[in-house]
């Protein structure tokens, strides 16, 4: 890997360590007089309100125990927007059980993209969202960019917002950040999702920061992609009104047995295998087996190189039957020996099903 992206190679290759959800103990479940403070659900006005018990299975119908692909941006030749196969992209994650997308986080390349080609691509996942739960990813290193791309995407239709702190100034205060982030919610009224991501932002969130927007409506909850287990436990017993959805695969058994969503990169090679993970927590059996089919299949792609954007756009080409499409530079291109190795373990993941 040549890149410096660790977050999308952790991600990509995190449900691998899913092993130890064999034999392990299941959580206990939140206790059933909870109410849960819900984004929004599929389907509803963004700024309506539901509250239920915290029960995971009830949270999973309500919109809150979901599955979001951390979707890739496909590029042509010429390393511009492909919107024919991002068309295709939707219909082919829905199709495959995903509940919803994520346009243009960490996996979908958001900052080699300009402020016009974001649009673009919000637009084109909102147009073409097939019964998909949109959230856009709208976060720049300044607020005026960042405002202007999430009241983009709230007059589209987008279901939420995931948005990144400010990523150039390291270590701002409490207040700072405060400032920042409250300057967005003041102007925009759909469902916000804070990203932890802070290896690569170098800007964690944390609770504190949740604590001092509470006050806001909207606050919807986090994507916690820094992966620490003990971090995002503590996440979700701090805030169990909210969703905190976690962005990588270790931490997935435990965010469903507290009925928290998941947005998930490896959701493009794996859809199908993550979609059956929540389908059974949703019929109320046991996630054991089909986490083990997903750290099965993904042992198989992974040494492929695939937790790199170039392989991991290949491979998604190939599961979707369509022409190859690209990564934007610095990320480099996959490789012909990369390609024999993807389509030889997209053989084998047959084999599985």
């Amino acid at each position: 890997m040549r890149t410096n992206r660790r977050t999308f190679l952790e991600s990509m290759g995190a449900v691998a360590a899913l092993g130890f959800a064999t034999g392990a103990a299941a959580r206990t479940k939140a206790d059933a007089s909870s109410t849960s403070r819900v984004p929004h659900t599929l389907g509803e006005h963004p700024t309506k309100r539901t509250t239920l018990a915290l029960d995971s299975n009830r949270a999973a119908v309500n919109g809150k125990c979901l599955f979001w692909v951390a979707a890739a941006t496909p590029c042509d030749k010429t390393l511009k927007f492909d919107d024919g196969i991002y068309k295709e992209q939707m219909a082919y994650l829905k199709e495959n059980g995903a509940d919803g997308v994520v346009v243009l986080g960490t996996t979908g390349e958001y900052p080699s993209f300009s402020v016009a080609e974001r649009k673009k691509i919000a637009e084109t996942a909102l147009k073409h969202r097939n019964g998909l739960n949109i959230i856009v990813s709208p976060g720049t290193s300044n607020f005026p960019e960042t405002i202007e791309l999430s009241q983009h995407a709230a007059a589209n239709g987008a279901d939420g917002l995931l948005i990144i702190p400010p990523f150039y100034y390291k270590q701002p205060p409490l207040e700072g950040l405060t400032k920042y982030y409250s300057l967005i919610f003041e102007q925009v009224n759909i469902p916000i999702n804070l990203y932890h991501i802070p290896r690569t932002s170098g800007v964690p969130i944390t609770v504190e920061l949740l604590h001092s927007l509470e006050k806001y409506q909207n606050l919807a909850g986090i994507k916690d992609s820094n992966g620490d287990i003990p971090e995002y436990e503590r996440f979700v017993k701090e805030f169990p009104n909210l969703n905190m959805r976690t962005g990588t695969g270790n931490n997935l058994k435990h965010a469903l047995d507290t009925g928290m969503g998941a947005i998930l990169a490896e959701g493009n090679l794996f859809t199908k295998q993550v979609a059956a993970v929540f389908a059974a927590k949703r019929a109320g059996k046991d996630i054991v087996e089909p986490l083990s089919r997903l750290a099965q299949a993904q042992q198989l792609l992974r040494p492929t190189g695939v937790n790199s954007y170039g392989p991991m756009k290949y491979a998604l080409s190939l599961l979707m039957g369509t022409r190859q499409t690209y990564q934007r530079p610095p990320n480099p291109d996959v490789t012909d020996e990369q390609k024999i190795k993807i389509k030889d373990a997209l053989q084998q993941m047959k084999q599985l099903a």
